[in-house]
C-alpha cells in the first residue's frame, strides 16, 4: 500500500472517531459543564494518558516497530512473532505491577497532579475517578502492541478504528448508565476502562484474522527484548517529558479559577481533530515504511517518503489551523453551548482554542519528523530536543498565565511546539536525512498563499454572518456549515490555481500503486 493511501486509510477512520468524539464531548459539555465534577474527570482522564505515551503509542511503538519490521524482513514471520510474544509478556508484567502500585497510592499522585484541588470536593472525586480509569493504561498498551504488529504487516484499518470503540463506550456511559451512577463522572470513568477492554479484544480478533495469535509466555529479558527496552528508554523519557509538559498545564490551570482545566480540555480536544486525522496518520504510516527503506539502504526513497509525508500533512494542516483560529468562537458555540455550558464558557474556551491552533502546524511537523530519527534507531536526539522545549514551555506558561490566565498556558504550548519542530528539522537537515526536493519547495509557499486567501475570505464574510451566528441552534449550525464550506471551496480553488495540489494526486490516494 502506498504511503499516501495508508495515510488516507488511517485518516479516514480517525475522522469517524473524531466525529464520534465530538458527539461525546457535546454530551459531556451539556451534562458536565465546567464545574468540579468535570474538572475531576478530566484530570482522571489525563492521568492514564500521562503514561500512555510511555507504555503505548510513543515509546513502545518507536522501539518495537523498527525491530519487529527488521526481524520480519531478515528472519521471517515466525521469528518476528516470537519476538512480539516476548515483548507482550514483559509489557504485561510491568504494567500489572505499575497499575497496582498507582492504585494504592492514588491520593498522593492526585496531590502532585492537581495541587489546586486539595481541600475541595474536587480532590476526592479526582481520586475516585482516577482509580476507575487507570486500568485503562494496561489495556490500551496491549492494544498498541497488537496495532504495531498489524501495521508492520501493512494492516492499518483495524488499529485506526480502535478509538471509535472508546467513543462508543463513553457515549453509552453518558446516555445509558449515567442516570444510574452517583455522578456523570462515575459513569464516564467506568466507560473509559470498559472501552479499553473492548479495544483490546477488537485487535486480538484482528490479529487472529491475520493469522497472528500472540501467546503470553513467561516474561524473559531476551536479547531482542533488552534491545527494545534500551531503545524505548529515551523515547519513554521524551514522552514522559511531553506528558509532564501537558500535565504542567493542568497543574497550573488548577491554580486558576474553577473551570480553567475544562476550558483547556475542550479547546485541546477540538485542536486535536485535524492533528489526530492527519498527524497521527502520517506518523503511523511513515515509521514502518521508513524503517524498511532505511534497512534496505534505499536512501533516495527514504528522502522522497519524508518529503511526500511533509507535503501531504502541510497541505491539510495549514488551512485547518487557520480555520480554527478565525472561526474559534462560532465553532465552540455550535458544538458546546447548551445545558451547563453557557456563553462565558464559550468565550473562554474559544480564546484557548485560538492559542492552541497557532501551534497546530508545528505539532504536525513534529509527528512527521520524528519517524526520521526512530527509523534510523536514533531515539535520543528527539528526547534532548523535547527536554529543552519542555523547560521553555513550563517557564513560559507560568509567566503568561499571570496576565492571560488559561490562554497563556495554551499559547506557551504552541510556542514550545514550534521550537520543537524547528530544532528537529535542523538536526535532520544537518545529518542529510531531510532534503526538501523541488516539489516540496514549490508547493509549500503555494499552500501558504492558498491558506491566506481562505483566511481573508472568512474574515471578510464573518461580520455579515453575525446575525445568523447569534440565532437559534439550527440557524447557528447552518451559518457555521456555510462558513466552513466557503473556506474549503476558496482554499481548494486557490490551491488548484496556484498549483499547490493536483486533482490526479487526490484521486491516486484511493488506488493501489504497483
Amino acid at each position: 500500500m502506498s504511503l499516501l493511501r495508508s495515510i488516507a486509510t488511517i485518516g479516514g477512520l480517525t475522522m469517524v472517531s473524531r466525529v464520534l468524539g465530538f458527539a461525546r464531548d457535546t454530551l459531556m459539555a451539556a451534562l458536565l459543564g465546567a464545574g468540579p465534577v468535570a474538572d475531576a474527570f478530566f484530570v482522571a482522564l489525563r492521568f492514564p494518558n500521562l503514561f500512555r505515551s510511555l507504555f503505548a503509542e510513543g515509546a513502545f511503538s518507536a522501539a518495537f516497530v523498527p525491530i519487529f519490521v527488521g526481524t520480519l524482513t531478515a528472519e521471517g514471520r515466525t521469528k518476528a512473532i516470537v519476538f512480539a510474544e516476548q515483548a507482550l509478556a514483559v509489557l504485561t508484567a510491568a504494567l500489572l505491577a505499575f497499575v497496582l502500585l498507582v492504585e494504592i497510592f492514588m491520593p498522593a499522585f492526585i496531590t502532585l497532579l492537581a495541587p489546586g484541588f486539595i481541600g475541595t470536593e474536587t480532590f476526592g472525586l479526582a481520586v475516585q475517578f482516577s482509580r476507575l480509569t487507570f486500568p485503562y493504561l494496561l489495556f490500551i498498551s496491549l492494544t498498541a502492541l497488537q496495532g504495531g504488529v498489524l501495521n508492520a504487516f501493512g494492516r492499518f484499518a483495524a488499529p485506526a478504528a480502535t478509538p471509535i470503540l472508546l467513543n462508543i463506550s463513553l457515549i453509552t456511559a453518558l446516555l445509558g448508565t449515567g442516570p444510574m451512577m452517583p455522578t456523570m463522572g462515575h459513569a464516564l470513568s467506568w466507560g473509559v476502562v470498559v472501552g479499553g477492554v473492548i479495544q483490546f479484544l477488537w485487535l486480538l480478533r484482528s490479529c487472529g484474522r491475520e493469522g497472528v495469535w500472540l501467546r503470553l509466555p513467561w516474561p524473559r529479558l531476551t536479547a531482542d527484548v533488552r534491545r527494545m527496552l534500551l531503545r524505548a528508554l529515551p523515547v519513554a523519557f521524551g514522552a514522559g517529558v511531553y506528558q509532564v509538559n501537558v500535565m504542567a498545564g493542568t497543574v497550573l490551570a488548577s491554580l486558576l479559577p474553577v473551570g480553567s482545566v475544562s476550558y483547556l480540555f475542550y479547546a485541546d480536544r477540538l485542536n486535536q481533530l485535524p492533528y489526530g486525522i492527519i498527524g497521527v496518520a502520517v506518523s503511523t504510516a511513515l515509521l514502518p515504511l521508513l524503517s524498511r527503506q532505511v534497512r534496505a539502504g534505499e536512501v533516495d526513497a527514504a528522502l522522497a517518503s519524508q518529503n511526500r509525508a511533509l507535503e501531504f500533512a502541510i497541505f491539510f494542516m495549514l488551512p485547518a489551523a487557520a480555520s480554527l483560529i478565525v472561526l474559534a468562537a462560532p465553532i465552540i458555540d455550535v458544538l458546546f453551548r447548551r445545558g451547563a455550558f453557557g456563553p462565558v464558557e464559550v468565550n473562554e474556551t474559544a480564546h484557548a482554542l485560538s492559542a492552541f491552533a497557532a501551534g497546530l502546524p508545528a505539532l504536525m511537523l513534529v509527528k512527521s519528523l520524528t519517524p526520521g530519527f526512530f527509523a534510523r534507531e536514533d531515539t535520543w536526539t528527539p528526547v534532548k530536543i523535547a527536554i529543552v522545549c519542555a523547560i521553555i514551555n513550563v517557564a513560559l506558561a507560568a509567566l503568561l498565565m499571570l496576565p492571560l490566565r488559561h490562554v497563556g498556558i495554551a499559547l506557551a504550548a504552541s510556542v514550545a511546539n514550534w521550537l520543537n519542530a524547528v530544532l528537529l528539522a535542523i538536526v535532520l537537515y544537518r545529518r542529510g536525512f531531510l532534503q526538501a526536493d523541488a516539489r516540496l519547495k514549490s508547493r509549500l509557499p503555494r499552500t501558504m498563499l492558498a491558506t491566506a486567501a481562505m483566511s481573508a475570505a472568512l474574515l471578510g464574510v464573518l461580520p455579515l454572518a453575525e446575525a445568523w451566528l447569534s440565532g437559534p441552534f439550527i440557524q447557528r449550525a447552518s451559518a457555521l456549515a456555510c462558513l466552513i464550506t466557503l473556506g474549503a471551496v476558496v482554499f481548494m480553488v486557490s490551491a488548484t490555481i496556484l498549483g499547490a495540489a493536483r486533482a490526479a494526486e487526490v484521486r491516486a490516494l484511493f488506488h493501489r500503486r504497483r
